[in-house]
């Protein structure tokens, strides 16, 4: 894909590292909404939040659903902003903030979850399609024989959707397709079950009171979890669109609302799932007895394969910004067919704790890319040779702030206070651009 979604960089070029100019924007306000709708939408959003109403209860749970959805979607937008703005992909931040010789760290860990995420959406999907084989068909795909078909199936698919264009995908079928037909499954589903929860009585569901396993920042952390997980994948979609005018529409706007949107919801029908289904009953086989399930629980599962897309495609840019000589495709296509070799042997339901705690580096890293470039949205040359002492001890402190804060003040959540922290921290020892003119503001000319 070198020369598929950046027509503009120079033969031999490293993309990643190399602002789009403005003939490779196409993307307007409206395919930023549909693609991050899209990526918002995902069955593990609805499982984490069947959690919320047991631990602090129906109304704590909607306050915490509405405001860390807004929150994280929020810094998700912000993020895309600087994306937009600059041209450069979340590597060309990385690089931007911390100098190339350190960046190449975060880069690497970046990579590493993103190949985790992948493989565990393959299995998300492997076992989804396990179970709607069995309830409409009577199949038991659980097997070795079967478990190795629908893997090599999912996997099929997603090496397809990588020999072809990611602006192209986005703008033909996410946007004109995708996005109506998952909207219409998430109607679909929320009608079946609000009309059960109003025949369970909607006093009695929301006054339930929470067992107080969590607190209100503790809810919060945990909706804001989402969104934060795509912070170091959104500048490589941002960059591809049209820079606005007013700073608050196009890649901002766009981002924010699509993915607010998507994050509400699909909490908020979690919370619906877990509360009217029978004790025991793990999300997919409550979505398959819905009438109707089986076909919205389909659809999500097609909505499911761009978020495995959309991690492997990230990774395939991080990927290149490190060995440019091979291009964008050539990346995603092995890194693919990696993720569908290790979603065969790795027990990754095991493993989702490691990629959790492997996220946590992430939210004080794009603390201290807000503070350094979000504010006034400046972009310094990247220097092969810099390293930003200042950054990275910064960043390295946010994640000693972070796992202190979940140990001895839980209740207070780990992921706002050290996005605070290491914001104020960034933003306090920014250094002055070169010349009082900074290289985007350069580059926008």
């Amino acid at each position: 894909m070198a020369n598929t979604d950046n027509t503009e960089a120079p033969l031999g070029a490293n993309e990643a590292l190399t602002p789009l100019r403005e003939a490779g924007r196409v993307f307007r306000w409206h395919d930023h909404m549909a693609l991050w709708f899209s990526l918002g939408v995902g069955l593990l959003v609805m499982q984490v939040g069947a959690f919320l109403v047991p631990a602090v209860g129906t109304r704590d749970a909607a306050v915490a659903i509405v405001l860390g959805s807004c929150i994280g979607a929020g810094l998700l937008a912000w993020t895309a902003r600087i994306g937009c703005e600059s041209g450069l992909a979340s590597a060309g931040l990385m690089h931007a903030t911390y100098g190339s010789a350190f960046a190449r760290l975060p880069v690497i860990l970046n990579i590493v979850q993103l190949i985790g995420w992948t493989t565990f959406e393959i299995v998300i999907m492997r076992e989804g399609t396990q179970a709607i084989g069995k309830q409409a068909f009577g199949w038991s795909l659980d097997g070795s024989i079967g478990t190795v078909i629908t893997t090599l199936v999912w996997g099929a698919v997603l090496l397809a959707l990588l020999a072809g264009s990611m602006v192209k995908l986005v703008r033909r079928f996410v946007s004109r397709f995708g996005l109506p037909l998952v909207i219409l499954s998430l109607v679909w589903l929320s009608w079946q079950f609000a009309a059960r929860l109003h025949a369970k009585g909607l006093e009695a569901f929301w006054s339930r009171p929470g067992d107080g396993s969590m607190g209100m920042f503790g809810a919060l952390d945990l909706v804001i979890a989402m969104p934060v997980s795509w912070l170091p994948l959104v500048a490589d979609y941002a960059r591809h669109g049209k820079r606005s005018r007013s700073g608050l529409g196009g890649a901002f706007g766009g981002t924010w609302l699509g993915y607010a949107v998507a994050n509400v919801w699909c909490y908020a029908l979690g919370v619906m799932v877990v509360s009217v289904a029978e004790p025991g009953t793990d999300m997919l086989a409550a979505l398959l007895l819905a009438q109707g399930g089986l076909v919205a629980l389909g659809l999500i599962l097609v909505d499911e394969l761009d978020n495995a897309y959309g991690d492997v495609y990230s990774g395939s840019v991080s990927s290149h910004s490190l060995f440019p000589q091979w291009s964008i495709r050539r990346w995603g296509l092995m890194l693919a067919a990696m993720c569908i070799a290790l979603a065969l042997v790795l027990p990754m339901h095991s493993l989702e704790p490691f990629l959790l705690l492997l996220s946590s580096v992430f939210v004080p890293l794009y603390g201290v890319i807000l503070g350094r470039l979000g504010v006034s949205v400046s972009v310094n040359a990247i220097d092969a040779r810099r390293v930003d002492i200042a950054a990275a001890a910064i960043w390295i402190g946010g994640i000693a702030i972070y796992h202190s804060c979940a140990a001895w003040v839980p209740q207070w959540g780990s992921a706002l206070p050290t996005l605070a922290v290491t914001f104020v921290l960034a933003w306090v020892t920014r250094p002055s651009p070169a010349g009082g003119t900074s290289a985007l503001a350069q580059t926008r000319g």
